[in-house]
C-alpha cells in the first residue's frame, strides 16, 4: 500500500539543522541519537519514544510537532534518542528476551554519556513516553544516570497499572503469541501478511472485534495496548492523515512479546520492579526501583490524558506516592480529552498539552 506520508522523513522540520550520532551499549547494541538544531542555548531537551515507536513520533509532517514546537519556543537544541525499542532497528523482531532493566542499565546511560559529550555541561531536560518513561526512570531513580535537570513523563512512571482485562492479555498474551502462533513479537502490519497464514488471521479476527474504524493497524495496536475501541488515543484527537493507510504503522510498529512479560511482573507488584533479580548484569540495579526515590532530586511532571486507556491512572499514582516522600518536588498534569500517546502525536497537541510541557521546562530552566 502506498504510503502517503514517507518514513522517516524530516518534513516536520524543515527549519532545523539535523545531524544523527550513533552511539553503542555496552552489551553491544547500537543506537543513534538524533540532533535538532535552530540556535545556541543553555538548556538542551532529549526526547524518549515508547516501545514500538521512535523519533518519528515527535516530527511528525500533518501537524505542528513538538520538536518544532520546542524550537520555536526557545529551547534550540532538541535531541531524540532511538533506543533498542525503536521500530527504525530490527531488535523488536528478533528473539532476544530482552527486559526493561537491560534498557536502564545500557541504553540510557550510554546515550547520556554521548549526549553529554557534545553538550557539555549544559542542562538536560528530557520528554519520555510509555515504557521509554519507565526505563529512563529506571535508570534515574535506580541511580544508573544522574545530571538530569528536570523530567516529563507521559502516560506512565514507575508504577504501571493497566485495566483487568489488560491485565489478563499480559498473563496469557506472551504464551499463547510464542507457543501457539509461533511468534516472538506482534506487528501491527500483521493484516498485510498472506492471506490465511496465522499473522493474517489473527489481524481478521481483532479486526471483527474493533469495529469503531476501518483501520487494520488501529486495531492491532488495540490488541497490543491496553484496553479500549481505540485503546491507544482518542480518534478525534488524531488528524485523518495519520489513521489512513501504513501510517499508524510506520508510527507504532512491531513489539517483542518479551517485554510484556516484565510489564506484567511489574503490574503484579504494583511498581517498577527487576524481571529477573539473580541476573547478574543487572546486578547495579535496585531490585525495587522506588525505594531510593526520595535520594532523586529531579523534578518531574508527570502527564497524562484523562482517558489513558493504556496506563489507567499510573501517573496519577506514581505522583502520589513520591510526593509522599519529597513532597512539593513533582507535578501532576491530567489533560482533559486525551489518551495515551495523543498527548504527543494529537494534531492539536500544540495547543492543548505542549503549553503545559513548555511551561514546566521554563520553570526549571536558566
Amino acid at each position: 500500500m502506498q504510503h502517503r506520508i514517507p518514513r522517516y522523513t524530516l518534513e516536520g522540520v524543515p527549519g532545523a539543522q539535523v545531524s544523527v550520532h550513533p552511539f553503542a551499549t555496552e552489551d553491544r547494541l547500537g543506537l543513534t541519537l538524533t540532533r535538532f538544531f535552530a540556535e545556541e542555548c543553555d538548556d538542551v531537551v532529549l526526547l524518549v519514544h515508547g516501545l514500538t515507536s521512535s523519533t518519528d513520533m515527535f516530527i511528525m509532517p500533518e501537524h505542528r510537532n513538538l520538536v518544532s514546537y520546542l524550537l520555536d519556543s526557545g529551547f534550540g537544541e532538541v535531541w531524540s534518542l532511538d533506543f533498542r525499542m525503536s521500530n527504525r532497528f530490527p531488535y523488536n523482531m528478533e528473539t532476544r528476551r530482552q527486559t526493561l532493566d537491560d534498557i536502564a542499565a545500557y541504553d540510557h546511560p550510554a546515550a547520556m554519556r554521548e549526549l553529554r559529550r557534545h553538550v557539555g555541561a549544559r542542562r538536560i531536560h528530557v520528554i519520555a513516553h510509555c515504557l521509554g518513561s519507565v526505563s529512563f526512570q529506571m535508570s534515574l531513580f535506580g541511580g544508573a544516570l544522574d545530571g538530569v535537570t528536570s523530567m516529563v513523563a507521559n502516560s506512565v512512571g514507575l508504577t504501571p497499572r493497566v485495566h483487568p482485562r489488560a491485565r489478563v492479555k499480559l498473563r496469557f498474551g506472551p504464551p499463547l503469541m510464542e507457543y501457539a502462533l509461533g511468534l516472538c513479537y506482534i506487528d501491527p502490519r500483521f493484516h498485510n501478511a498472506p492471506p490465511l497464514t496465522r499473522r493474517w488471521l489473527l489481524a481478521r479476527v481483532i479486526s471483527m472485534l474493533h469495529p469503531e474504524c476501518r483501520e487494520p493497524a488501529c486495531h492491532m495496536q488495540s490488541l497490543m495496548w491496553g484496553y479500549g475501541r481505540p485503546a491507544m488515543y482518542r480518534h478525534g484527537n488524531i488528524a485523518r492523515e495519520t489513521h489512513v493507510h501504513e501510517r499508524l504503522a510506520d508510527l507504532n510498529g512491531a513489539a517483542d512479546i518479551n517485554y510484556y512479560r516484565h510489564i506484567a511482573k511489574m503490574v503484579q507488584a504494583g511498581r517498577a520492579v527487576k524481571c529477573d533479580p539473580g541476573n547478574p548484569a543487572h546486578a547495579g540495579l535496585p531490585d525495587d526501583y522506588l525505594a531510593g526515590a526520595h535520594r532523586v532530586e529531579t523534578p518531574v511532571l508527570f502527564l497524562t490524558g484523562e482517558h489513558n486507556n493504556v496506563f489507567t491512572d499510573s501517573n496519577i499514582v506514581c505522583h502520589r506516592l513520591l510526593s509522599e516522600r519529597t513532597p512539593g518536588r513533582h507535578e501532576l498534569q491530567v489533560v482533559p480529552g486525551y489518551g495515551h500517546i495523543d498527548p504527543l502525536i494529537g494534531k492539536n497537541a500544540h495547543a492543548d498539552v505542549f503549553p503545559r510541557i513548555l511551561d514546566f521546562l521554563k520553570r526549571h530552566a536558566g
